[in-house]
């Protein structure tokens, strides 16, 4: 897992300067890391389908926006000559706009890594800094490559639009049923 990050165009330059980031608990994740490796797998373009990349790291002594900001200027500074677009989120402070974006609450999280437990799929909860990679669904489904819901926050609808978007982009890839997911909303 290591090898297929530091041998990204994006994600190496990144994981190589990840201490410069000067975050805590910082890690790169989300589906960035899964699409590199679809891409690699199916013989795409390395940015093939990439929206952006997910920086997401645990500040509980900074909850505000501002911090937020901050964070991600600094990250956007850091990795400027890099070519997709950021999204640096402060784990610690999800709960306080959750519920308005989707309409439910959550409990704050406790780390980043808890965190992406409850990201929307299997794939998209692997996580790595310089030194640690952070996979709570194992990877499986990330090597085969497989898309699997989480059905820990999400629903049925929302995976099926997750998945429409990659099926299109990535036609070889393999993308279970949403009664393949794995957590408590699954049967929903």
């Amino acid at each position: 897992m290591r090898r297929i990050a530091l041998d990204h165009v994006v994600a190496g330059p990144m994981l190589r300067r990840w201490p410069l980031l000067g975050l805590p608990d910082a890690w790169l994740s989300g589906s960035m890391l899964a699409q590199a490796w679809w891409n690699r797998c199916f013989d795409l373009p390395p940015l093939h389908g990439m929206d952006d990349a997910d920086i997401i790291y645990f500040d509980p002594e900074d909850l505000s926006e501002a911090g937020e900001a901050r964070a991600a200027a600094h990250a956007a500074e850091l990795f400027a000559d890099l070519p997709i677009r950021l999204d640096v989120k402060n784990q610690a402070r999800v709960h306080l706009w959750y519920p308005d974006r989707f309409g439910i609450p959550i409990s704050p999280y406790l780390s980043a890594r808890a965190a992406t437990e409850t990201f929307p799929t299997t794939v998209s909860a692997v996580a790595i800094s310089d030194a640690h990679l952070s996979a709570p669904f194992g990877l499986d489904d990330f090597l085969a490559p497989c898309v699997r819901g989480n059905a820990t926050l999400i629903d049925r609808a929302f995976y099926q639009r997750k998945s429409q978007r990659w099926a299109a982009l990535w036609p070889d890839l393999t993308i279970l049923p949403w009664e393949d997911a794995v957590g408590p909303l699954a049967d929903k």
